[in-house]
């Protein structure tokens, strides 16, 4: 029989599955030309989804994930400070 999820695990799953969702779908709109690449919409996908997958890597313990999403999330957030300067 399964072990029951915790809650602190079920945040994680949801967040890590947001992440992944987020990343591709503006990449998905960037590639279809639906939005433009340097738009707020699409990095605040890029933001909000590296958030989610360090969510899921932090309670996973994988740290190649971690860094990699830290280094996205960063450059996001550059962009987005960009795009308001």
């Amino acid at each position: 029989m399964k072990k029951p999820i915790s809650k602190k695990q079920l945040i994680a799953e949801i967040a890590g599955w947001y992440g992944a969702l987020a990343i591709l779908s503006g990449y998905t709109l960037v590639s279809f030309e639906l939005i433009s690449s340097d738009s707020l919409t699409f990095q605040l996908l890029n933001l909000t989804g590296a958030m989610g997958i360090i969510a899921i890597a932090a309670y996973k313990h994988v740290a190649q994930s971690i860094v990699l999403n830290v280094v996205w999330f960063s450059v996001a957030l550059i962009a987005i400070i960009n795009i308001f300067l």
